[in-house]
């Protein structure tokens, strides 16, 4: 259950990481406060949501491309050292009371930041364990994000009522100087470096005509665009629930949103004991949660939902963990940055897609046949899913192309050949 605590780069990477992700989740939390304290509107905070996510949908592919070509370790330590200044300029805006744009304006950029850094986190957390060990330390990833989230978002609480909010962008700041300390400090001979690509094989065309040849690659990222836009937007059929049928008001989506919390870090523990990350445990997982969430909204009082919500928390990390999984080891080294940066864009498409539409289910239809429609969709898309992957499997191998020379990130180790699906 702790291989990935048996490398010493992941021990300080996963403590870095709880660091990171705490700061990050109270600057979230003040920057949505002091958005909604000056406008009293919602949508202006959703704006600001928006404008942090556009970025990743526009310029992924691209970020991806840069991850497979630069040392990610370069890259880590320039975005984090541009979020330093992006907090620290987020502390004077709120402090001096500037207008709004320009904390939109630092929103965007950090979401600009964060999109070209997002793939080389990836590629750099593939380096600090083995490949034998990549599904458990992802797992533990999503155990350390949730608990981070709790704890930023308690603190964050706390601080803006003692010191207020521009402290939180400070602490924040110095989160991300705790992350570029680790990573310099890291041990390099423990590193397990992937191959990057050369420059005949560089690029997001490159990419786009590799992923056109991995069929099953394909079929995941579907899968995972119908999973979680109407399979995993639960803030927004949480708050449709509990203000409607089951009437509990504010206090009880605080409830049912703590209790989502605390299912995905049973899920995360349940993935990190897993030996084997198969496509079948994926799609029997995404079957089961499809069918509770259909299910959900059909169970009377706060309590049978919470109870329903809690399995169905701790199936969604297990499902993001085997394909996250899937999708680093099924990719070829020197294309795990742009897989990667299309797994990104295709998150945020489904959350950009999937919270409106299912906000609107719920309108239309009231939350509780939301639910049903939204669990009888993923469910088919399962089912189809492992229909095609099937007849994959079956298909027979197709003649092996001629090796691509690709070399390491450090030069090191032979590159892994690309062949043709």
């Amino acid at each position: 259950m702790l291989r990935a605590f048996s490398n010493r780069n992941y021990r300080l990477w996963a403590s870095a990481d709880l660091v990171s992700v705490t700061g990050t989740w109270m600057q979230v939390l003040g920057l949505n406060w002091v958005v909604m304290e000056r406008t009293g509107s919602a949508t202006s905070v959703g704006l600001s949501v928006a404008f942090s996510t556009v970025p990743a949908l526009v310029c992924g592919p691209w970020a991806g491309a840069l991850a497979d070509r630069i040392s990610p370790r370069r890259i880590i330590v320039t975005g984090q050292s541009l979020h330093v200044m992006i907090a620290l300029l987020l502390a004077f805006t709120v402090w001096q009371g500037l207008p709004l744009p320009a904390l939109f304006a630092l929103t965007a950029i950090a979401g600009l930041v964060g999109t070209f850094e997002g793939p080389a986190l990836g590629r750099f957390a593939s380096q600090v364990v083995p490949r034998s060990d990549l599904g458990n330390a992802l797992a533990w990833n999503s155990v350390i994000n949730s608990v981070g989230r709790v704890l930023g978002m308690s603190l964050a609480g706390v601080l803006a009522a003692v010191i207020g909010e521009p402290a939180l962008f400070c602490v924040n700041a110095a989160s991300f100087g705790g992350v570029i300390v680790t990573v310099l400090v890291m041990r390099s001979s423990q590193f397990h470096p992937l191959a990057k690509s050369t420059r005949e094989y560089a690029g997001v065309v490159a990419g786009l005509r590799y992923l056109r040849t991995q069929h099953v690659l394909l079929v995941l990222f579907a899968l995972g665009f119908v999973l979680s836009s109407l399979g995993r937007n639960y803030q927004v059929t949480m708050a449709a629930v509990a203000e409607g049928p089951l009437n509990a008001g504010s206090a009880g989506y605080g409830t049912l949103s703590s209790v989502f919390a605390v299912g995905t870090v049973l899920g995360g523990l349940a993935a990190a004991r897993l030996k084997d990350f198969t496509l079948p445990l994926l799609l029997v997982v995404a079957a089961v949660t499809s069918v509770l969430q259909a299910v959900s909204g059909l169970i009377p009082g706060l309590v049978g939902f919470a109870l329903v919500l809690l399995p169905i928390a701790a199936g969604a990390v297990v499902i993001d963990t085997v394909k996250s999984t899937r999708l680093q080891l099924d990719a070829a080294d020197s294309m795990r940055g742009r897989v990667l940066a299309v797994q990104g864009t295709v998150a945020g498409g489904a959350g950009a897609l999937g919270a409106p539409a299912l906000g609107w289910l719920s309108e239309q239809l009231g939350p509780q046949e939301a639910l049903l429609v939204a669990g009888l969709v993923t469910l088919a898309a399962t089912c189809a899913a492992a229909v095609v992957l099937r007849s994959l499997a079956r298909r027979p191998s197709s003649p092996v192309e001629p090796e691509e020379t690709f070399s390491t990130s450090d030069g090191t180790e032979p590159a892994r050949a690309l062949t043709s699906a």
